[in-house]
């Protein structure tokens, strides 16, 4: 248990901006929350989970839903009850997508789902995907669902380009975090 008392769920999806979630990680950490991190299938192709795991001092979840639990319980529901607050960042395009539309085919989307505690969505990813008007509608879909989008802020792309799409500054994401906790 935190000394705070309080859990932060952090969904991690496959964005070139995947180490700065390391640093949530951290920083959450130092400011007496636990963190419990769930990643999807294509996050885990960029950055081990024994990272996390380290960080946290907590298992890493992985995408499977239907994997073998520890203890009896239902994985998604159990996350989605102790969490005080949800944050999904880096939060690609992808994920978006799934949320907006209500797919649940992996644990992170499933644990939202299952959730009725606050959800942070921090987006990053190419410029031109972002502006996407499809991005966009899904964007306003989950605000007027509640859901609090913390924007992405101008920067260098990881296709070498210069534009809007970056993840927002850990300082910023934590600062909206802290609102909710």
């Amino acid at each position: 248990m935190s000394k705070t008392g309080k859990t932060v769920i952090l969904g991690v999806t496959a964005s070139i901006a995947i180490y700065k979630a390391c640093d949530l990680v951290r920083r959450f950490k130092e400011r007496g929350f636990t963190v419990k991190v769930i990643m999807t299938s294509e996050a885990e192709r960029l950055i081990r989970p024994i990272v996390f795991s380290s960080l946290s001092g907590n298992k890493v979840y992985g995408p499977d839903v239907f994997s073998e639990p520890e203890n009896w319980e239902i994985e998604h529901v159990s996350l989605a009850q102790e969490a005080s607050l949800i944050l999904v960042a880096p939060a690609t395009a992808n994920i978006i997508a799934k949320m907006a539309a209500g797919i649940c085919d992996d644990l992170l989307t499933c644990t939202i789902c299952a959730s009725r505690t606050h959800v942070l969505v921090a987006p990053a990813m190419n410029e031109n995907m972002y502006k996407n008007k499809i991005t966009q509608e899904n964007i306003a879909k989950l605000q007027s669902c509640g859901y609090k989008i913390i924007q992405p802020r101008e920067g260098q792309l990881a296709c070498g380009r210069s534009g809007l799409g970056c993840l927002a500054g850990v300082d910023d994401i934590i600062g909206e975090a802290e609102k909710f906790l």
